[in-house]
Parts: C-alpha cells; structure tokens; sequence
C-alpha cells in the first residue's frame, strides 16, 4: 500500500465552495484501479489549509493509472483552480 499525502491550501474565502467541489470529486478518484480509500481534514488552525491522504495499491495506481487519465481531467476542472500555492505530493510506504 502506498499513501499519497498532499497539503491542500485553498484560495481565502473558498473553502466552501472547495469543500463542496471536493464532494463531487471524490465520486471519481473511488472508481480508479488501485484506489483503496482517502481522508480530506481541515485544518484547526489554519482554516484554508487542508491535507488529503489517499490510499493507494502502488504508486504506479496513482501515478500513472489516475494521473494519466481522462478522469483525472474532470478531478483537475473541479479542484486546481483552488489551490493556492499548488500542492506538492508525496507518497509514502
């Protein structure tokens, strides 16, 4: 098992409509191959700030399954525009 873990930081004032966008996404990442479950918690302190912890089967599920993917352009259009800087993902064994 791989786990993918990214600090989301979101643009002031969208963590609403992010949240919301975030639901809409999730029905995409759950039907890719290898994908075994994630977790999206907000931060206390930091309320704009979020880290996204995905579980993945191998990195290549991630990598080159989801990421080279026509799906992964509809999970792209839903969230990328919030991201503020973009995110840096690492993964993890």
């Amino acid at each position: 098992m791989v786990l993918e873990v990214a600090i989301l930081n979101i643009k002031h004032g969208l963590a609403s409509a992010f949240e919301a966008s975030f639901d809409e996404a999730s029905s995409i990442i759950t039907g890719m191959k290898g994908y075994m479950g994630h977790e999206l918690k907000k931060c206390i302190e930091k309320p704009d700030q979020y880290i996204l912890l995905v579980k993945w089967e191998t990195l290549e599920d991630h990598e080159e399954g989801f990421r080279k993917s026509e799906e992964y352009q509809g999970w792209k259009n839903l969230l990328h525009h919030f991201y503020e800087p973009f995110p840096e993902v690492l993964h993890y064994s």
